[in-house]
């Protein structure tokens, strides 16, 4: 006996075929398949190709992670459509670009009043609540023993907590999402704790402070809203970038309490050398056991995010789609628990 599927025509068989793709978390679109769901803008731009005509470059997103889009067909009203952090209900095909997957929108709306979705449903976030990572880093000040140490990174932490609850830990990438910033932070200090339970000769009060100290800046380096959805670089993080703004922080607000001059320039090398490599901002590397730790706990916490954020929609046995950012490998997810 046919299926019900068997005795549709092709036009009805693709509109069921579109329905079960409705509504798809960013992380379950796959590559040759049709999307129709609502997702929050993140940017827009429009730019020309390289005949002078004009699209719409979109980072499209929801909780589970982004999306590049191309509105080929550019018109003004589709321009007004895209507005930074609206929402749009989206209506195209996946497509593989340079190992990534990517969106052609053949349509695009903005959401209107008789839509259920929030903006609350669409923003990523960390997965552990801003107010319980933040009393988490700040048990971790209380770990330090040195009080002029101590007291610089909770004069600096403070200056800046209120912004510190939502911000993410970059513009695209590793933790770019509301509470980024804070999360990643936390885990590498509950890495450092542990690394330094076996590398007894580590001085902790300078990895709990290099870790807590060596993003901080990210929050004057970019311009982020309360949903950490970053709309561009500012014009110091353009200029100087978060390094050179850090080191700043800690020279100015350790010479208002008057802290030691070794230990300044110690936490300033430490936030100075952390990207390890001038082309990635440090023009010195570590030259401290702590400082050289700090690198490898930020490198390992942005790796395995980006694993664990590639595989979250992948299933037992498959490989994922080229991730770029892990220089272009596909991963594979064990089977089993």
């Amino acid at each position: 006996m046919s299926s019900i599927e068997d005795l549709l025509n092709d036009k009805a068989k693709e509109q069921i075929k579109t329905m079960r793709n409705s509504n798809k978390n960013i992380s379950e679109l796959t590559a040759g398949e049709k999307a129709d769901g609502f997702y929050l803008v993140k940017s827009s731009e429009v730019k020309k190709t390289t005949n002078g005509k004009q699209y719409i470059d979109i980072e499209l997103v929801d909780k589970t992670g982004e999306i590049n889009a191309k509105i080929w067909e550019y018109t003004e009203e589709k321009e007004a459509i895209l507005k930074n952090n609206s929402i749009v209900k989206v209506r195209g095909e996946v497509l593989e670009w340079n190992g990534s997957k990517q969106l052609k929108v053949n349509k695009v709306r903005a959401k209107n009043s008789s839509d259920s979705i929030q903006v609350s449903e669409l923003i990523p976030s960390a997965p552990i609540s801003n107010d319980e990572m933040y009393t988490e880093v700040e048990s971790y000040i209380d770990k330090i023993n040195d009080k002029e140490i101590k007291l610089l990174v909770r004069n600096i932490i403070s200056k800046y907590s209120n912004k510190l609850l939502y911000y993410p830990a970059a513009k695209k990438n590793h933790h770019s999402y509301m509470g980024g910033l804070l999360y990643h932070t936390l885990r590498m200090l509950q890495s450092g704790e542990n690394l330094g339970q076996v590398y007894g000769f580590l001085r902790m009060d300078y990895v709990y402070s290099g870790v807590i100290l060596h993003d901080i800046c990210k929050i004057l380096e970019m311009d982020s809203d309360e949903y950490g959805v970053v709309s561009d670089y500012t014009m110091e993080g353009k200029l100087l970038g978060h390094i050179i703004q850090g080191i700043k922080e800690i020279e100015i607000e350790g010479d208002k309490i008057g802290i030691d001059r070794e230990k300044s320039i110690i936490l300033q090398h430490m936030v100075l050398s952390h990207h390890y490599e001038p082309e990635f901002g440090s023009p010195k590397k570590p030259m401290t056991p702590e400082a050289e730790l700090l690198h490898f706990l930020d490198i390992i916490d942005a790796r395995m995010f980006d694993f664990e954020h590639a595989l979250e929609g992948i299933g037992d046995g498959k490989f994922t789609d080229k991730i770029w950012i892990l220089d272009n490998r596909n991963l594979y997810k064990m089977s089993g628990e």
